[in-house]
């Protein structure tokens, strides 16, 4: 595939600072390994949710989004098959302070994510107030909600908040979907791109998560300094938790698992 021209191309490539997305971009980031020729990529790092309303909005090339609202903005954007994130055990954490009494109010970390897609069909007459993912917990400690829904980090620490588990959203899809992988993020080009180029986007993106995988010490550094939690226990189990198979090539599994997404966001709308 050739893609020369008279000047090199710069495209926009948002990603989260999260430490699965850093692992498997941080390559191509660094300009180490395989990259692509004649394009130059500027990278912004930004919240999940400000990356979900950032594509609604257009505002780049190639982003990383909440599955669910990767489906909603399939008119102007292809769902690129690497770089995604599936969730094989982990999945959202719906948590309070106490099991006796039936949550009304849970902060979510964005009404257009996966997680608040999910929960939304999963439990019907409650109020959603979004905020950033990192701010859940502590507005469930403080009484500010009822209960409060985990992503990210914050979803494999429940047992340091003191906090109870009401509904795990990864078994419970596991047992609605028959056992299909959760997809958690996935990631958008842009179609005025064209095929051909989100094509080779795509093989870059594997380019890097493979050479992060050969050598995960060149890219360390980039994960932990913008990485919320920098505990490298916590760094490794978020990784290994959202970095598999799937983000390197999501296939014809992960593609139904995005099926069987699509009806919790036509339920939620």
């Amino acid at each position: 595939m050739t893609m020369a021209r008279d000047r090199p191309m710069t495209i926009s490539v948002a990603v989260s600072p999260c430490p699965n997305d850093t692992a498997i971009f941080g390559s191509w980031v660094l300009g180490q390994g395989k990259q692509l020729p004649d394009v130059r990529a500027s990278f912004v790092w930004a919240d999940v949710e400000e990356l979900n309303q950032a594509a609604a909005q257009g505002r780049h090339d190639v982003v990383k989004v909440s599955a669910a609202q990767a489906l909603r903005l399939r008119e102007h954007h292809a769902i690129l098959s690497s770089g995604g994130a599936f969730g094989l055990k982990h999945g959202p954490k719906l948590v309070a302070r106490t099991t006796k009494t039936p949550p009304a109010v849970i902060a979510v970390p964005g009404l257009h994510t996966t997680a608040a897609t999910l929960l939304r069909r999963a439990m019907a007459d409650v109020e959603l107030v979004p905020m950033r993912y990192d701010l859940v917990v502590n507005a469930v400690l403080t009484a500010r909600v009822d209960a409060g829904l985990l992503i990210h980090e914050s979803a494999l620490l429940l047992d340091q908040y003191g906090l109870h588990c009401l509904l795990d959203l990864g078994r419970w899809w596991s047992k609605w979907t028959g056992g299909l992988p959760l997809p958690l993020g996935c990631i958008l080009g842009r179609r005025s791109l064209g095929e051909d180029f989100l094509g080779a986007v795509e093989l870059q993106i594997r380019a890097s998560l493979d050479h992060y995988q050969a050598r995960p010490d060149a890219v360390r550094p980039l994960i932990k300094a913008l990485a919320q939690v920098r505990d490298d226990a916590v760094l490794d189990a978020h990784i290994r938790a959202y970095v598999n198979a799937f983000s390197r090539d999501m296939g014809q599994r992960g593609r139904e698992a995005l099926a069987a997404l699509e009806e919790c966001v036509h339920f939620s709308r």
